[in-house]
């Protein structure tokens, strides 16, 4: 065989398997099914890496939002499971709360990963998304090593969702760095509900003006309530030290003007682009046995990098 005929069929085999590969990935179905809610900040990102992963490969995407409503997700996994789903990406709405369903799309042969929330009882093939205990020792460390408390002081950690197991995870890291050092702590149950956010955190924050030395906001929306809060408080920017969650266009305006110190980017739109690219290799014969993690600490001076991010000026 001459050269160039060798080169033309060499290019040939090349289109032929790169238009096999995304005929199989159109024939594909995944499921991304969140315990979050559609208003959170933080989900609006991550269904963004979702749509943005069907976009660029062709595969089928279908998304659900269940706002913690445990029943209803555990519908939605055994419904995705009942149709044969290709692989499907979940968070987790607590603790063993999946165990079953898990188990059954194990049972099933159909790759199910853990995303955004982690939850080590039932037997994922994965996770992917940020390690919360990690985080919350992130946050409890830059507050004492920037000095913004010392030993006897208090911290108020607002709680978005109350009763979430992510709160939970983050207090442990949080605890481990506190506790020896004599800092003391409280978690308070803020509301899914912006608007009731903003009155429970206020009313909090007028009772305990204070002993209130610094705050940890477990939540977007709690975190990107500070200004609001503080304002309605009479708190100056500042003047309490504030660290926390910083997916949300409103916290990173809060940084620029001095409400908030530092804050955790949760990578949501490459979490659940990776999730999905995971199921992709899984569905593919390439077992995926390990985890991913995300997250990243930043203060004022990122703050217009990551707003950018999410699509703001």
């Amino acid at each position: 065989m001459r050269r160039g005929s060798f080169i033309a069929a060499s290019l040939m085999a090349i289109l032929l398997s790169t238009a096999a590969t995304a005929q199989s990935a159109k024939e594909k179905t995944f499921y991304w099914i969140s315990n979050g809610s559609p208003s959170d900040p933080v989900w609006t990102y991550s269904l963004q890496g979702a749509q943005q992963f069907g976009k660029d490969t062709g595969v089928k995407i279908n998304t659900s939002f269940h706002s913690n409503d445990v029943p209803g997700q555990l519908e939605a996994i055994r419904a995705a499971i009942a149709a044969g789903a290709d692989g499907i990406c979940t968070s987790s709405p607590g603790p063993g709360a999946l165990v079953d369903v898990v188990s059954e799309a194990q049972a099933a042969h159909i790759p199910i990963i853990n995303f955004d929330t982690k939850d080590a009882k039932p037997a994922w093939k994965s996770y992917v998304g940020v390690d919360y205990k990690v985080v919350g020792r992130i946050w409890a460390k830059y507050l004492v090593d920037h000095n913004l408390v010392k030993k006897g002081d208090f911290v108020w950690m607002p709680l978005e969702v109350p009763g979430a197991g992510y709160g939970e995870q983050a207090a442990e890291g949080v605890d481990e760095v506190f506790k020896p050092l004599g800092i003391t702590w409280e978690i308070q149950d803020a509301s899914y509900d912006q608007a009731e956010v903003i009155n429970r955190m206020t009313d909090y924050l007028t009772a305990n003006r204070q002993k209130i030395k610094a705050v940890i906001g477990l939540g977007d929306m709690v975190t990107g309530s500070v200004k609001r809060v503080w304002d309605q408080a009479g708190v100056k920017p500042g003047e309490i030290a504030v660290v926390g969650w910083g997916n949300s266009l409103d916290t990173t305006r809060e940084m620029v003007q001095g409400y908030v110190n530092a804050a955790m980017w949760q990578d949501p739109q490459a979490t659940s682009y990776m999730c999905l690219s995971a199921l992709m290799a899984e569905s593919s014969g390439i077992p995926i046995n390990f985890d991913i993690t995300t997250g990243a600490l930043f203060e004022a001076g990122q703050a217009p990098f990551y707003a950018k991010i999410m699509g703001g000026k």
